[in-house]
């Protein structure tokens, strides 16, 4: 487990933004993976996904490692954020936007803006 938990945490820290998901960001496994890698994707955020279902000591070192017990999780400059629930809903309350512009994350600010105009 110890080098399951030593990646994740080089992969954490040498990439702006991680996405540990069911899939890959182009063919998301599940609902919940493919919603944060849709906003993602939408939003123009160059990202680094991780296939957990490639690597059981990943799946469950990755839940051992944040201390939360669902996938997908996302990961801004080595700090953990959340899964999809929070992603949604700091997407819609534009946090997310918040945290990008705080950690020089580029992204499409007018794609931000549609997301919450169409689910406002």
């Amino acid at each position: 487990m110890t080098d399951a938990k030593t990646q994740i945490d080089e992969t954490v820290k040498s990439n702006d933004v991680v996405l540990y998901m069911k899939g890959t960001k182009s063919m998301p496994q599940c609902g919940f993976s493919s919603r944060v890698a849709g906003v993602l994707n939408y939003m123009g955020v160059e990202y680094s996904d991780v296939n957990v279902l490639a690597d059981e000591n990943i799946r469950q070192g990755i839940k051992d490692y944040s201390d939360w017990p669902t996938i997908p999780q996302l990961y801004v400059k080595g700090e953990f954020v959340g899964g999809c629930d929070i992603i949604t809903e700091m997407t819609l309350s534009g946090e997310l936007d918040q945290l990008f512009e705080q950690n020089g994350v580029s992204y499409d600010k007018d794609a931000a803006a549609k997301i919450r105009e169409a689910n406002g």
